[in-house]
């Protein structure tokens, strides 16, 4: 059952299709893929598949795809593929990084975007993949073994003290541990963890780290933020708390194909900057994903 206060928040992003998003169920989300180009091209890929797939819009090497074997399969297991949740994709899509950056990313457990920004760049380049849970850490290695990632260090840090490396990046992604109350549709047990002081808690750790990413972030660098929360707590109000605290300006977010909402400027007594509104919140029930939100922020 929907904890009463989450409910709120739900209809407060969703006033007009609460009903709909309320009623979605774990079929509704489009199983999904992204091909893992250090190894394969997708047309091969396809090929090799032999099930029914569609291109996702917003996602060039992304898939949905109608199969219920994909743990099993050959190509898994060779690291052609990742099954990745579709709207998940879209972080490393908004950061971009380029062969020849170093780039941080700060929570990279279990792997999905570590790996992803890995074939973006064609495994050149550096990506420092941090985790501060050491049994996490096993996933991460394995998945990056399995996808053939080279350029990739892996470290386990307090992500909050991540700065105390000394290395200066060109674009840091923050994945940021969340209530993941954006998942309800795909995993209804999440109303049994939810809770507003663990809400509450999770905001002030998201603080600090994309404090402690503004510190080792080059001038002009890119930080892209997100979680698959729907809690404002855990996103507008920490965008707001970062654009007035670490000379980080947010920019507008360009995606094809998805269909989203921009950040709200309000929630109960809060008023948030004005430039939260660059700010996007994946809409689950037209994209037939699960719940996402996304902002990219510069250092001036």
């Amino acid at each position: 059952m929907m904890p009463k206060l989450l409910e709120e928040k739900i209809k407060l992003l969703f006033p007009e299709d609460f009903e709909e998003v309320c009623k979605l169920k774990p079929e509704d989300v489009k199983k999904s893929i992204r091909v893992n180009t250090i190894k394969i091209s997708k047309k091969e890929l396809v090929e090799r598949l032999g099930c029914k797939v569609e291109d996702i819009p917003w996602c060039d090497v992304g898939l949905f795809v109608d199969a219920n074997d994909l743990t099993k399969r050959l190509e898994y297991f060779l690291g052609y593929y990742y099954i990745q949740e579709s709207a998940s994709m879209i972080p490393p899509i908004v950061l971009d990084p380029k062969e020849d950056e170093i780039v941080l990313d700060i929570a990279a457990a279990p792997g999905s975007k570590t790996t992803q920004m890995a074939a973006q760049m064609k495994n050149s380049g550096l990506i420092i993949a941090n985790d501060v849970n050491l049994k996490r850490l096993t996933a991460l290695r394995f998945n990056l073994q399995r996808c053939g990632v080279a350029n990739t260090i892996v470290t386990n840090l307090d992500g909050r003290w991540i700065h105390n490396l000394k290395i200066e990046f060109d674009k840091i992604l923050v994945d940021a541990p969340c209530s993941a109350s954006g998942t309800f549709i795909t995993n209804p047990n999440v109303f049994k963890s939810w809770d507003q002081g663990k809400v509450n808690s999770l905001s002030r750790l998201q603080k600090q780290l994309l404090e402690a990413a503004s510190k080792c972030l080059k001038e002009d660098g890119i930080i892209v933020y997100s979680t698959c929360s729907l809690d404002p707590e855990e996103n507008e109000e920490v965008i707001d708390y970062a654009v007035k605290n670490f000379r980080l300006k947010t920019e507008k977010i360009r995606l094809k194909g998805v269909e989203c909402d921009e950040g709200i400027r309000s929630y109960k007594k809060y008023e948030y900057d004005e430039s939260v509104r660059n700010a996007i919140r994946i809409n689950p029930l037209k994209n037939k994903t699960e719940g996402f939100f996304v902002c990219k922020l510069r250092k001036y």
